[in-house]
């Protein structure tokens, strides 16, 4: 499910953890970024059984307005279009999902007030009066409005993100990953799924021989850009003479480092993948004029490996 990105980002941090706090035990770095990995499954699973929340507090709010003193007609014949929603249905039904929420000890039941809120504002939005109103009855429509609610009102309602950033110090940084990989998880569930349907493991194993494939891609790259950062350094040195290297911002140093670990330690993954890559990096992670400055030293750099004979790639490394 993480992409080849996802993974660099996390070795991006973890590294940046790494390098800044002068620790020398790798093993340490390499433990708490595996850590932090496994941790956004649970984040996942978080947003997940929020939606569901949503739909106990629903029918709870349903079944409290019928037992009012002077109920209207709409508190005893409510629509139960939202409780009934399929997608929903399907998921709280699903084994693997249970076994995950019930690991994970997930209980929303002393933030009432926050659902309420959610609750709330979601009902006033027009896509939510759309859809109760909708005469469209089908696992499709529904599936529909939960991606759109879940990407429109939930994904970053500020008071969830708050109380993840208190419950976890890694959720801060993986909110995007996680919420990426939940609609991923919407998208893919399926009106002929049972109940043992498995959800996609956290870690892509899709057309791969080795299902551990991704995660020693992690597990290299972050080891290989630490064991080879004095080397890396000298090179860096060389293509940035007008620079003193302890001027250079430290994220630059570390991407710079991490392309030319790929470059050289990955000979399956094309130069240009590796180029893009860390440029489309460095927009997010490091300061406004980082992309122009990378590019153009791992340029530089690209052309004397070429000319050394250094970088050696092979099968789809080929790729140009």
């Amino acid at each position: 499910m993480l992409s080849r990105r996802h993974l660099r980002i996390k070795a991006l941090q973890a590294l940046y953890a790494y390098f800044i706090s002068n620790s020398s035990d790798l093993a340490v770095g390499e433990k708490n970024m595996l850590i932090s990995i496994e941790k956004i499954y649970e984040l996942i699973t978080y947003q997940l059984s929020f939606l569901q929340e949503l739909v106990r507090f629903a029918n709870l709010r349903m079944e409290e307005n019928k037992k009012k003193f002077y109920p209207t007609d709409a508190d005893l014949n409510p629509n139960t279009k939202f409780i009934d929603n399929l997608l929903l249905k399907q998921l709280a039904e699903n084994r693997d999902y249970i076994r995950k929420k019930n690991a994970y000890k997930i209980n929303w039941h002393d933030e009432v007030e926050m659902v309420r809120k959610v609750y709330g504002d979601i009902r006033s939005t027009e896509l939510y009066g759309n859809y109760m109103n909708s005469d469209k009855d089908s696992f499709d429509n529904d599936k529909s409005f939960c991606i759109k609610v879940f990407r429109d009102q939930i994904a970053y309602y500020p008071s969830v993100i708050s109380f993840y950033e208190e419950k976890n110090i890694y959720w801060a940084d993986d909110i995007d990953i996680a919420n990426a990989l939940c609609l991923k998880i919407l998208k893919g569930i399926k009106e002929s799924d049972d109940e043992f349907q498995a959800l996609p493991t956290l870690y892509n194993i899709d057309g791969k021989l080795d299902p551990n494939e991704d995660k020693k891609f992690l597990v290299q790259l972050f080891h290989k850009t630490i064991l080879k950062g004095k080397e890396y350094e000298e090179f860096i040195s060389e293509k940035t003479s007008n620079w003193e290297i302890d001027r250079i911002a430290a994220m630059d140093i570390i991407l710079i480092k991490m392309a030319l670990t790929e470059f050289l330690e990955f000979s399956s993954i094309p130069v240009k993948v590796t180029l893009n890559e860390y440029i489309e990096l460095s927009k997010f992670y490091s300061t406004p004029k980082s992309r122009v400055f990378i590019n153009g030293i791992l340029d530089k750099m690209i052309e004397d490996l070429k000319k050394q004979k250094k970088l050696v790639k092979s099968g789809r490394g080929l790729i140009e």
